[in-house]
């Protein structure tokens, strides 16, 4: 039996403890922005939360990097890792980090045997929704424009683009805001997409298996019936009548065995018994 490499005991070890770090940083993400009133050591406290999980989610990559067998093709390979890690350090572009976060776990989770197409759709759905919302309340609460000021502004607007409705009541204003909205479209038709891909791929699943049940049962039918065919020739055939195939069970019945005919010159007395020839005849005997 193949042993799994060292990477992959690796990934396998560490995926339960880099998700629950991915909900500890959807904790220290969110509570900044739906608590902007909260004291300054709660802010200072999730800061460090989210920077504790980016370095984790980094040494994680190292390591994996470290543990490869062809460093060139590992990179070449988890590019998007790569991107995840190193544009958060850039502070303009601190709000990526969640993004970062949101793949690193989505590729560490389709890793996962047991995790099902479905499972990842819903989770992702969920997800996008979420720090979507978060994320464009967080850059759209100030703006002098901005219509979207509280939580359920954004949760609606969010539900809204990554639907592709777009009602138009609630819309970004600045810069960031309209790309975080390309996003969730373009995320949004990607999903759907997925969604309506695995849904027909099981009803053609469905459709293929009821035909191969059904030629399956065809072709026993034919089986059966030329068994039945070969064993009707079989029986005529040892019954002995010519041109009886298609008849099952024509037997023809033997012919009587002739009795031995009498010897020469001898009668046949009153009685049924035997005369001798020459001589008289004998009498039957007295009852």
């Amino acid at each position: 039996m193949k042993q799994p490499s060292p990477q992959a005991r690796w990934e396998h070890r560490t995926q339960t403890p880099l998700l629950v770090l991915a909900l500890g940083f959807a904790v220290a993400y969110a509570v900044p922005i739906v608590l902007p009133d909260a004291s300054a050591a709660v802010h200072g406290a999730c800061k460090h939360a989210e920077w504790v999980v980016w370095a984790a989610f980094a040494a994680d990559y190292l390591m994996r990097l470290g543990l490869a067998h062809s460093k060139r093709a590992f990179v070449r390979t988890h590019w998007l890792d790569l991107a995840a890690v190193v544009l958060p350090m850039i502070q303009p572009l601190r709000l990526l980090r969640v993004v970062s976060t949101l793949m690193l776990v989505g590729r560490r989770a389709r890793m996962a045997p047991q995790i099902r197409l479905t499972t990842y759709v819903a989770g992702s759905v969920v997800g996008l929704l979420m720090f979507g919302s978060l994320a464009v309340l967080s850059v759209e609460r100030d703006a002098p424009d901005g219509n979207i000021k509280n939580l359920g502004d954004a949760l609606w607007w969010s539900v809204t683009t990554m639907t592709t409705v777009g009602y138009g009541d609630h819309s970004p204003t600045t810069g960031l805001g309209r790309l975080l909205a390309v996003g969730l479209m373009l995320s949004g038709i990607a999903l759907l997409g997925v969604v309506t891909a695995n849904i027909a791929a099981w009803f053609i699943s469905r459709f293929e298996r009821d035909d191969l049940v059904e030629l399956a049962q065809t072709a026993a039918i034919s089986e059966l019936t030329a068994e039945v065919r070969a064993l009707r020739a079989e029986v005529a055939r040892l019954g002995g009548v010519p041109g009886a195939a298609g008849a099952a069970g024509s037997f023809a019945a033997p012919a009587p065995e002739p009795e031995p005919d009498p010897a020469p010159g001898a009668g046949v007395g009153a009685q049924g018994g035997p005369v001798q020839a020459g001589g008289g005849a004998v009498s039957a005997p007295t009852p």
